[in-house]
């Protein structure tokens, strides 16, 4: 079994805090060991440059797979949403799935909770987990049932499963394209109030009590929905949720123009909700940092806001992004690597993400600092509907390795 030994490189270990200079050392398609490693004299030394060596991200909730994208943002696996043109309710569309990345990064594909995500019928969990599903899923929507819900917990629990829920009250959100408040009025768009997010993590929170189950809130963008999360894990519950670059550094005024690039789902939120999604990233709140990557082309996006299709490409813009947070003082760059790496591969039951050793030998190499400018028109995305379309932002992935692999 070949061995290879990278040296001269900055580990940023999920496990610790700030970069430090150590050796990876692989065997075959795994970790042996990190950190101070005396190198076999039979190993092939590869030269790091000083560069950051973190394990590839694992992003928790993409709606395509994107091979340009994911390789230029250092993403090395992604959890697939069952929202696809066919859902991913039944195992032949499992299998399909996870055969879709091969050989070029890992696809874990997150099975429907119910057929076609109507919401109403619960699908074949058990028979899709044993396809090669990580999770479940109940899409870009709330169940509104919550007889069906609790029954999803309950099943997925026995499973070891996960649930993946998106956080929003049906009842309230079914029409709007926006978040109640000033910006939304003036413009003259169908709206929710953001208590919506809150009411819908309540209930399932409800149901997690009741059932045991794990649960895992794939978008959290509200304080009210952050103090909830935080009450429940104070308490016990097996909760975790996520957020998306988006929600950080962007609120609800970036749609003044009615720039559908911004139309997202949830919608941008007010600036005070914006800070306590900076709050709850920096005291622990929050676990996961995921893109949301969802490309969409002309036919979707170039239409009157409110008809347009939700979603951005976020996949390249994922780590780029996410370095304004190690910058700025609210997380190390261990943390940040938890963010994007340890913790999503925690909640899909997959042994990667780390630096520890017999993870996976998924690893990026970082140069941390090297400003670039995003630009929609030059993304390598399927399509280039960013938010950030100009902005200035710094670091990039020089390489990448998949399996012991360079790709």
């Amino acid at each position: 079994m070949s061995r290879i030994a990278i040296v001269n490189g900055l580990l940023a270990d999920p496990a610790g805090d700030a970069p430090a200079p150590g050796v990876v050392l692989i065997e075959g398609d795994r970790i042996v060991a990190a950190g101070t490693v005396d190198v076999p004299s039979d190993a092939e030394r590869i030269d790091a440059q000083g560069l950051v060596v973190a394990p590839g991200l694992v992003d928790l909730g993409v709606f395509a797979t994107d091979k340009p994208a994911f390789h230029f943002g250092g993403i090395t696996r992604a959890a697939l949403m069952p929202d696809q043109s066919a859902p991913l309710d039944e195992v032949g569309l499992i299998r399909q799935a996870t055969r879709a990345g091969k050989p070029d990064f890992w696809v874990h594909p997150i099975a429907a909770a119910t057929r076609g995500l109507a919401g109403h019928e619960m699908a074949e969990i058990g028979l899709m987990q044993a396809a090669g599903a990580k999770a479940v899923g109940t899409g870009r929507q709330w169940i509104a049932d919550s007889g069906v819900m609790l029954r999803i917990l309950s099943y997925s629990s026995g499973l070891g499963l996960t649930v993946i829920a998106h956080a929003e009250d049906g009842g309230l959100t079914a029409k709007a394209v926006a978040t109640s408040g000033e910006t939304a009025t003036r413009l003259g768009l169908p709206h929710a109030p953001a208590c919506a997010e809150a009411m819908a993590i309540a209930r399932d929170l409800m149901l997690v009590r009741q059932t045991g189950a794990t649960i895992h809130f794939r978008l959290v963008t509200t304080r009210a929905g952050f103090d909830l999360i935080r009450a429940a894990k104070a308490e016990g519950l097996r909760v975790t949720c996520g957020i998306s670059p988006a929600y950080l550094f962007l609120n609800d005024q970036a749609v003044t123009d009615f720039r559908t690039f911004t139309r997202l789902s949830p919608p941008l939120r007010s600036e005070e909700d914006r800070q306590a999604s900076l709050a709850a990233v920096a005291d622990g709140t929050v676990d996961v940092i995921t893109s949301s990557h969802d490309p969409r082309g002309p036919e979707d996006k170039r239409l009157p806001f409110a008809d347009a299709a939700p979603g951005m490409a976020g996949a390249e813009t994922l780590l780029a992004l996410s370095l304004n947070l190690v910058r700025d003082g609210l997380v190390s760059m261990g943390r940040l690597m938890a963010l994007l790496s340890a913790n999503p591969a925690r909640i899909l039951g997959v042994n990667a993400g780390s630096l520890t050793s017999d993870a996976a030998a998924d690893l990026i190499f970082v140069d941390a600092d090297v400003p670039w400018i995003v630009d929609s028109g030059r993304m390598a995305a399927a399509a280039g509907n960013t938010p950030f379309d100009r902005l200035p932002v710094q670091g990039r992935v020089r390489r990448i390795m998949k399996g012991g692999q360079f790709l």
